[in-house]
C-alpha cells in the first residue's frame, strides 16, 4: 500500500516539475517571504518503530495445555497432601485496546481483558482436596479494565504508563467477587526513541506476574535491524522476544512470557472448614515460538506453541481480607503449597490490528 501511494506521489511530483520547466516565465519572487505553517510548532516522537509487530485492537483466542500432574499441599487437619492428574486445561481469552485519545502530544487507550482456565481432572474420588475441587468445578477467571498512556515529551523522549485493575478467582457470573478484591497493577517507564528503528526505556512496576505482589524494575527495548529482517521486542522481565520479519505482513517470534495473578478461591463456599480468604498465587513461564500473519487486510492470525513451566502455585490466607507484600525475600509461610508439573501448550487467536 505504501509503495502504491508513493508511486502516485512520485508521478504527481514529476508532473509538477514538467509544468514548471514549461512555464519559465513565472515570477517566484512573490514567495520569498513564505514561511512553513508548522515552523515553531513543538514536535513529538511517535510510539511506533519500523518493523514492529502491529498492535492488536481486538483479540479472541483459545489457550490449551496438555496433560500434567498436580501436587496439592496439606491444608489444616482435614486434608493431607494429594497427587492428581490433569488431562488438560484450556480457556477463552479476550482482549481489547480501544483508542480514546490519539494526538501527537498524547495517546490514551482503554484496555479490556478476560481470560479463563478450566481444568479436566482424571478420576477424582474419595476425600477430594479443596484445590482439586475448586479447579475442577469452577476453574480460574480474570476480568480486567485498564489504560495505557503514551506521553511524548519531545522528539526523542517519552513516558509510558500502564495501569489495570483485575478481579481474579474461581467465580462464576452468578457469584462475582467483591470489588474490594480488585488487584491493581501499575508500570511507569521513561524512554528514548533513538530513531525510526529503535526505542528503549526503563522504569518500575507494581505487578502480580510472579504471583505475589511485587515491585520490580522493568526494561523496554523495541529494535529492528538495518536490513529490516530481525528485531527484538522486550519488556523485561515480563516478556522478551526475538522477531524475524519475513514481510510487513508476516513475522515469527522466539522467546518467553511471564504470566501471573492472584485468584480468590472458595467463592461458592462449598468446602466446609476451608478459610474464606484464600488467594492462589499463580505464575508461570511460557517459553514459546509464535507466528503471526495477515489473513486479510487488518485481520491477522496468531499461532503460538511452547512449554509452560510453573513458577508459583501456592496459596495464602489473607489477614483481615487484605493482601500483603512478601516480595522475593519475605519469610511469611504459605497456607498450603502446591506444585503443578510443566506441560506443552498452544494458543491460537484472531486479531484486528491497528493500521
Amino acid at each position: 500500500m505504501y509503495l502504491f501511494s508513493g508511486g502516485i506521489l512520485f508521478s504527481g511530483l514529476n508532473a509538477q516539475v514538467t509544468d514548471s520547466l514549461q512555464q519559465d516565465e513565472d515570477d517566484f519572487s512573490m514567495y520569498d517571504n513564505l514561511d512553513f505553517a508548522d515552523e515553531g510548532t513543538k514536535r513529538y516522537c511517535t510510539s511506533k518503530i519500523q518493523g514492529l509487530s502491529p498492535q492488536k485492537l481486538v483479540s479472541i483466542g483459545y489457550d490449551f495445555q496438555g496433560p500434567y500432574s498436580l501436587s496439592s499441599g496439606v491444608l489444616g487437619n482435614n486434608y493431607s497432601e494429594s497427587e492428581s492428574q490433569i488431562n488438560f486445561s484450556h480457556g477463552l481469552r479476550l482482549q481489547g485496546n480501544i483508542p480514546l485519545i490519539s494526538r501527537n502530544s498524547v495517546i490514551i487507550q482503554l484496555n479490556v481483558n478476560y481470560a479463563e482456565q478450566r481444568y479436566s481432572f482424571r478420576e477424582l474420588t474419595g476425600n477430594i482436596h479443596p484445590l482439586e475441587y475448586w479447579l475442577s468445578n469452577n476453574g480460574l477467571r480474570t476480568s480486567g479494565l485498564g489504560t495505557t498512556i503514551f506521553k511524548p515529551l519531545n522528539e526523542k523522549q517519552f513516558i509510558l504508563v500502564q495501569a489495570s485493575g483485575d478481579l481474579n478467582g474461581d467465580y462464576g457470573w452468578n457469584n462475582l467477587p467483591d470489588p474490594s478484591n480488585t488487584r491493581v497493577s501499575v508500570a511507569g517507564i521513561w524512554g528514548k526513541k533513538a530513531g525510526d528503528k529503535k526505542m528503549w526505556g526503563f522504569g518500575i512496576s507494581r505487578t502480580y506476574r510472579a504471583g505475589d505482589l511485587n515491585y520490580i524494575p522493568v526494561f523496554l527495548l523495541n529494535y529492528t535491524s538495518a536490513n529490516g529482517k530481525w528485531g527484538t521486542e522486550l519488556l523485561l522481565p515480563a516478556r522478551g522476544h526475538i522477531r524475524r520479519n519475513f514481510s510487513p505482513r508476516s513475522m515469527a517470534f522466539f522467546g518467553y512470557e511471564l504470566e501471573g495473578q492472584t485468584y480468590r478461591l472458595n467463592s461458592d463456599k462449598a468446602i466446609q472448614g476451608a478459610p474464606q480468604n484464600i488467594e492462589l498465587r499463580r505464575s508461570e513461564l511460557r517459553f514459546r515460538t509464535m507466528y503471526e500473519f495477515s489473513l486479510s487486510g487488518f485481520i491477522w492470525l496468531s499461532f503460538q506453541a511452547g512449554y509452560r513451566f510453573n513458577y508459583s502455585f501456592n496459596a495464602d490466607e489473607l489477614p483481615g481480607n487484605r493482601d500483603f507484600f512478601r516480595g522475593f525475600f519475605g519469610e511469611q509461610p504459605y497456607l498450603f503449597e502446591n506444585l503443578p508439573a510443566g506441560s506443552f501448550y498452544s494458543l491460537v487467536s484472531i486479531n484486528l490490528v491497528s493500521p
